[in-house]
């Protein structure tokens, strides 16, 4: 799985629609005692609920016999009124009259009549008030497992190897972090109920009509056939349809991320055009799946509700017959139709809810991907063995990031403690894999990386890292203060050693000029100060934690030649009794480097000082002579 790259490929779909649903609802599993009150709470909900109308029904045959009764000789019994009707032609109301209770010559019952209207309005209340309980419990249930499912995506992404976001967009992994979440949260705080309560409805209207006729329960049924295969062939390929509209989400936050981070450079090269040609693709590509995706979805309402019309027209004729035959009382003919037209709206909401959970699902199947992903290799030892001297040393290394292409092969290299080792050589030579592999970035595939003697892969990632230091090329900055950013180094550094820092690495020149100092608060991107300023805030952080290895990773080509002077005196101090490593691509400022290595196809070249290098006139006399040519 974790070779699958899904910048560029649709995630799995419906063939894993029950597996991926039955784990959605696993998220639920902790609350298994709230959950079943919630569920027994529903059932009471809908019992009460699908019992008023029966009790409706009962009011209604109140009234009619009361009515018929009214027009009755008192002191007649119902069975001599019956066949007076008959005796007087009216066979129909005879029949009518023989399945009511008739008590000759009084009137409406109205002692009766109230007593059942308070008893209807007593279920529903007590139904609409358990409805509202349980969906308040639901509610905070699906938060508390959304708000655990958000905890293990984060604890993911922080387990999940450089590999996998190497081969991902960001927007991507955004995406389902963010988008697809909560497009489960809402899945799952809107259809499990309500799927849940419509099923329980649709099963108590059904032995509700079965109780009163089981002949119109059987012609009212004969819709669930049809209902049943419109869910199975509209709602198959809604589904597909929302597993192609998450996936266009994620190619289209993907695309707007790497818009905005790289805006500059798409502003400067004159491919806003293009960019844009891109977004409109994209854009088009999502409209179109989540036009369909809800075309099929909404589909399947609209019919329902023909369906449900058809058997109401059907029910509502045979039940007057039946009521005028006297085989049904006009109360249970009134219940009927109203649990016929009732049918339609849980039947309604199975094909609502199913269109959601089938939306739920397909980001839950991403977001399971991205849970299922491979992990980097867990540590041998939890030792955080201390890094005193810096020495380093590389015994026959191997590593590729694809078997099939060899990168580094038995590479051999020994740098001592306090040195500055200067890597060198054309891009793609294997300079950044290997600081990559010394940060356990990745994981060598043969030989050993050692630091004062000690295999890397024996000691943890996060001890090993922490007695790492970096300076990227790209001088990452956070949301806040420049003294935060600075405490990045070390959280529970003092003011004073932040200070003492900033100092020691220039940054303190330009943050005095400054009008909120210290505690001028920056943007994400660092907008408002320079790319100068941004490198020399990265290492006045890399100097407050004090580590015992240095990485500089083309720490001054994003900078003016002004600014470089700076920051190479910043790295300058930085670099003061520690073994460090240099990337760097301008010769000029790597002279005075103690090792000099020069990589050419996963390979060390050559290696010495830079007087001695260009001695030999080979590898690196020619990287000398070409670059100069290039700056005449």
């Amino acid at each position: 799985m974790a070779g699958d790259d899904y910048s560029s490929k649709a995630p799995r779909k419906a063939k894993q629609f029950w597996p991926s649903a039955k784990r959605l609802l696993g998220l639920l599993a902790p609350y298994k005692f709230a959950l079943t009150l919630v569920f027994l709470m529903n059932a009471v909900s809908v019992l009460l609920a699908v019992w008023a109308p029966r009790v409706m029904g009962q009011a209604m045959d109140v009234i009619f016999s009361g009515v018929m009764s009214r027009e009755l000789p008192e002191g007649m019994t119902p069975e001599q009124a019956v066949e007076g009707l008959r005796a007087a032609g009216q066979d129909r109301f005879a029949d009518m009259a023989s399945a009511m209770e008739l008590t000759p010559g009084s009137g409406i019952d109205f002692d009766r009549l109230g007593q059942l209207i308070m008893a209807v309005l007593a279920l529903y209340i007590a139904a609409s008030f358990l409805m509202w309980a349980q969906g308040a419990i639901l509610n905070r249930l699906t938060m508390r497992a959304v708000y655990t499912l958000r905890e293990r995506v984060e604890a993911k992404i922080n387990r999940l190897p450089l590999r996998y976001f190497d081969s991902r967009q960001r927007g991507d992994v955004m995406s389902r972090t963010t988008n697809d979440v909560d497009n489960i949260q809402q899945a799952l705080q809107q259809s499990l109920s309500s799927l849940f309560n419509a099923l329980l409805t649709i099963v108590g209207i059904v032995v509700m009509m079965v109780a009163i006729s089981w002949q119109l329960a059987l012609l009212a049924l004969l819709a669930l056939p049809l209902t049943g295969a419109v869910i199975g062939l509209v709602g198959t390929r809604s589904q597909k349809q929302f597993v192609t509209q998450w996936k266009a989400t994620g190619d289209l936050n993907g695309h707007v991320e790497e818009a905005f981070s790289g805006h500059d450079v798409t502003t400067i090269f004159g491919h806003s055009d293009h960019m844009r040609t891109q977004f409109n693709e994209r854009n088009e590509e999502l409209a179109t799946a989540a036009q369909k995706a809800q075309f099929l979805a909404n589909a399947m309402h609209p019919i329902m509700q023909f369906i449900g019309s058809l058997s109401y027209v059907a029910v509502a004729v045979l039940g007057g017959l039946k009521v005028a035959s006297g085989n049904l009382t006009l109360g249970d003919a009134t219940a009927f139709i109203q649990y016929s037209r009732q049918l339609n709206q849980p039947l309604g909401e199975v094909a609502g809810m199913m269109q959601m959970l089938q939306s739920g699902v397909a980001s839950a199947e991403r977001v399971f991907e991205l849970l299922d992903a491979d992990e980097e290799t867990p540590d041998v030892s939890t030792d955080s063995a201390v890094v005193s001297h810096g020495l380093v040393e590389f015994d026959h290394v191997d590593f590729s990031y694809n078997p099939e292409e060899p990168l580094i092969q038995d590479l051999n290299l020994r740098v001592a403690p306090g040195q500055t080792a200067a890597i060198v050589g054309p891009t793609g030579a294997g300079k950044t894999t290997l600081v990559n592999l010394i940060m356990r970035f990745y994981d060598i595939d043969a030989g050993a990386i050692r630091l004062d003697g000690t295999d890397i892969r024996d000691m943890s990632r996060a001890a090993l890292r922490t007695q790492v230091g970096m300076v990227l090329q790209d001088a990452v900055l956070f949301k806040g203060t420049i003294m935060d950013n600075i405490r990045y180094g070390r959280l529970d550094a003092t003011d004073e050693e932040v200070i003492a820092a900033a100092k020691a690495t220039y940054v303190d020149r330009f943050v005095r000029t400054l009008p909120a100092g210290y505690v001028t608060e920056i943007d994400q991107d660092a907008g408002s100060i320079s790319a100068g300023e941004r490198q020399l805030i990265t290492i006045a952080r890399a100097f407050l934690a004090q580590p015992a290895l240095l990485i500089l990773d083309e720490a001054t080509s994003s900078v003016d030649t002004r600014t470089e002077v700076l920051v190479q005196e910043a790295m300058n101090a930085l670099r003061q009794n520690r073994t460090s490593f240099v990337i760097a691509h301008r010769l000029s400022t790597i002279r005075d480097a103690d090792l000099i290595i020069v990589m050419q196809n996963g390979k060390i070249a050559e290696q010495g000082t830079h007087e001695e290098l260009l001695a030999r006139r080979g590898t690196y006399f020619e990287l000398n002579q070409s670059q100069f040519s290039a700056e005449d």
